[in-house]
């Protein structure tokens, strides 16, 4: 039995605005959407154009507070082909919250809140 990445799932307060960030932020954009006739949630799934696996955002019509993300110790890793870029980018949109030069990685924070690990491609 073998199994394969397909997507990881995370919640959003405003889905316009999330979009907008995973696009300006790392380039990820919307492949698919599901939306029900009574409106009441929107899943839209973004894709890295390279790989396979997506990025699906939840968006709940009735949820009005923020989520509670514990420690927030869980994380998306992405690799930046130009690692010195992406750290500039995301300086200059204010989104780094944590940077580890030891390691050679930092991490971006989405609207929501959930960090973004950023490493340079080895």
């Amino acid at each position: 039995m073998k199994f394969r990445f397909d997507h990881n799932n995370i919640n959003v307060r405003d889905l316009d605005k999330s979009l907008a960030f995973y696009r300006d932020a790392v380039g990820f954009h919307e492949v698919g959407r599901i939306e029900p006739e009574d409106g009441g949630f929107v899943i839209a799934y973004l894709g890295d154009g390279a790989t396979g696996h997506r990025l699906e955002l939840t968006w709940l019509r009735d949820r009005t507070e923020p989520y509670n993300l514990g420690d927030n110790e869980f994380h998306l890793a992405l690799v930046a082909d130009d690692y010195d870029a992406a750290y500039a980018r995301h300086k200059e949109m204010g989104c780094v919250c944590y940077e580890n030069p030891q390691m050679g990685i930092y991490f971006i924070a989405d609207p929501d809140g959930y960090w973004v690990e950023i490493l340079p491609d080895k």
